[in-house]
């Protein structure tokens, strides 16, 4: 037998909102035919009405012991249409006498539960019932990317990073979604960020993803407990293209990089590399983003007052500070000697072409660093590890 699935919606309010002055309806045993008999179903509804604190995370069920239900509508507030509900379904079991919430609620939010079961007889009841969602003391805030309409290169992941760790990650994972055309293979994994400490969770193709591949990811997370009564207070989704396969390839033994799109070489650029102090990290990083000027302070990535200057035309890699950037100052050192701070440095023109030919989510890989491979949550880097070993990251 088929699931009735019945459209929810709800507020993703952050403040409460308080019940209607008049007291809610609630009416049983009005029959359709006939005066009322034991046939008469009863609906039983599992948050008692007028309940002012219910956990947002509650299994909202309906149920009744005669007949089946016909109609569950629950609605936020007042029920009127808005731009700013969500939508949330449930479902019937296979009797059609119980309908279960799909989703989390939103917290501080009166919601209105109209519910209507016919029994064999085809006698009806009609029953009207409502409650609050709990305020939380605690929340945790989400942060999804990419941006929303982004075009984005071929390595970019779906990321969403919090502001607090997640202690129940199965929870998270359950309420997220990716839908992609074509259809792609890929999963979630969690990584930390070894400088920040930030927790997020990915997800990642089992390839780099194909040119032209539209994305769209949802994530009803208003409501969720994160663990700890810590709990997540909207939904957030975004859509985003994969734009051109650009690929770069880093050889700090050499001291060139090649820049390909769609696998044709376009330019062959010379670098210095981080010194045998400290070396570029090997492996594959994904452009995060990039600025064309910034300020860098060594003391900001450990190494003390090193240096302090004004850098352009500077690609982002790393959060423990790795850019692709001009620099002039090391200009005998480019194309023979790896002499940075753990930089790829260029000369300023280069570097100016390679600003303009980048986009975030561009593949870079390092390889004859005599340094470690880069650690997969410093910045975006999901790809250093087999696409098995990355599904293992998956709460789920």
């Amino acid at each position: 037998m088929k699931k009735l699935i019945v459209s929810v919606l709800c507020v993703m309010a952050l403040t409460g909102c308080s019940a209607s002055a008049t007291a809610p309806d609630r009416h049983q045993g009005t029959a359709a035919h006939g005066p009322a008999t034991d046939a008469i179903p009863q609906i039983t509804i599992s948050v008692p009405d007028g309940a002012t604190s219910e956990p947002p995370d509650t299994a909202l069920r309906v149920s009744t012991t005669t007949g089946t239900l016909t109609s569950v509508r629950v609605t936020p507030n007042d029920g009127r249409d808005s731009k700013s509900h969500v939508a949330v379904s449930g479902t019937l079991d296979a009797t059609r006498q119980t309908w279960t919430v799909r989703r989390t609620l939103s917290p501080a939010t009166t919601y209105t539960v109209h519910a209507t079961a016919t029994g064999p007889d085809g006698q009806r009841t009609t029953t009207r019932s409502r409650f609050t969602t709990m305020t939380p003391s605690r929340i945790n805030r989400a942060l999804l990317g990419p941006l929303d309409n982004q075009v984005v290169g071929v390595g970019m992941p779906v990321t969403l990073r919090f502001d607090h760790p997640v202690a129940d990650k199965a929870a998270v994972e359950k309420s997220l979604s990716v839908t992609t055309t074509p259809q792609v293979e890929g999963s979630w994994g969690w990584v930390r960020d070894p400088h920040t400490g930030q927790e997020r969770v990915d997800w990642r193709p089992a390839e780099y993803w194909r040119p032209g591949t539209k994305v769209t990811v949802k994530a009803s997370l208003s409501g969720v407990n994160t663990g700890g009564k810590r709990y997540l207070p909207r939904d957030i989704s975004t859509t985003f293209t994969i734009g051109t396969a650009r690929i770069t390839r880093v050889d700090l033994e050499a001291h060139h990089m090649t820049v390909t799109e769609n696998g044709r070489a376009l330019r062959t650029i010379p670098i210095s590399g981080g010194g045998p102090d400290t070396p570029t990290h090997n492996g594959t990083m994904v452009v995060m983003d990039k600025v064309a000027d910034i300020r860098m302070n060594s003391e900001t990535v450990g190494l003390g007052n090193a240096y302090d200057m004004q850098v352009k035309w500077a690609v982002h890699l790393t959060t423990s500070g790795t850019y692709l950037h001009a620099a002039p100052w090391n200009a005998s050192r480019i194309g023979n000697t790896n002499a940075s701070h753990g930089c790829i440095g260029m000369t300023t023109s280069d570097a100016r072409w390679f600003y303009d030919h980048t986009r975030p989510g561009d593949i870079v890989t390092t390889t004859g660093s005599t340094g470690p491979t880069v650690d997969v949550g410093n910045g975006l880097g999901n790809w250093n590890l087999p696409y098995a070993k990355w599904k293992q990251r998956s709460a789920m």
